[in-house]
């Protein structure tokens, strides 16, 4: 999963860091998977090898450069941390590896297959219910579509979903299918045509009530034959450890 580099306070240090919010390790974990952190670094694709699954997570705007917009005074990116996390999605989705992105990841995903965003989005539904304060979670409700992967994992038409964004998807990505939307029209859930497994959600999932999103790409992971081409590669990666087994895959 990709973490996040920024200041961080421990007792008496104030430092910058690189982590993950705990709520993401609880529920990677929970689902049979052991999280390993990747920092927002040059090189960060040549960790695909030795993944078993990629989780993309929410943080700062997508830049509006990287789809032709001009930039929203509402908007804050960080076009390095773009650029490197695009190149590892990239490289995920080529080596057939399950993707599950959450907010941020799916607006990647979006602007990686060359689509565009809303870059504020009460200005669009006329509401702030998608994200009401700085520390404080809206609520809404998404229309799963029939036939749809996350109509099947979710198991239900209709699902309350914890929301926190500010942005949302405007052009829809090549190869991509809106598989959710919100009762305001809002693109909630995408998938990737043709592929084995990527799933991203406009909503905070690590903040459900429900681990199902979770499991879904753990069950994903597993299933990866182990004579997937990507296993053909050095499966070594950066840290010079080779991939668990299949019970104990990595996301």
């Amino acid at each position: 999963m990709c973490a996040h580099i920024g200041p961080m306070k421990l007792s008496v240090y104030d430092m910058p860091a690189t982590f993950v919010p705990q709520s993401f390790i609880d529920k990677v974990s929970g689902a049979g998977c052991q999280p390993v952190l990747l920092p927002p670094l040059p090189g960060i694709e040549q960790s695909v090898p030795a993944l078993d699954a990629l989780l993309l997570l929410p943080g700062p705007d997508v830049d509006p450069g990287l789809y032709g917009a001009p930039r929203h005074p509402e908007t804050r990116a960080a076009i390095e941390r773009d650029t490197l996390e695009l190149a590892l999605l990239d490289a995920a989705l080529t080596a057939g590896l399950p993707v599950l992105g959450i907010c941020r990841g799916l607006q990647l995903l979006n602007v990686l297959r060359g689509g565009t965003l809303h870059q504020h989005l009460p200005e669009v539904v006329h509401h702030d219910q998608h994200s009401p304060g700085d520390v404080v979670f809206g609520t809404q409700r998404a229309r799963l579509l029939p036939d749809s992967r996350i109509r099947a994992i979710l198991d239900c038409d209709s699902y309350v979903m914890p929301c926190h964004h500010h942005q949302a998807i405007d052009r829809l990505g090549t190869g991509l299918s809106v598989t959710a939307r919100a009762d305001d029209g809002v693109i909630e859930a995408v998938e990737l045509d043709g592929h084995p497994f990527t799933v991203a959600v406009q909503w905070h999932a690590e903040n459900a009530e429900d681990d199902h999103l979770f499991r879904a790409l753990a069950e994903a992971a597993r299933r990866t034959p182990r004579d997937h081409p990507r296993h053909r590669q050095d499966r070594h990666g950066v840290s010079g450890q080779p991939v668990r087994s299949p019970a104990d895959r990595t996301a």
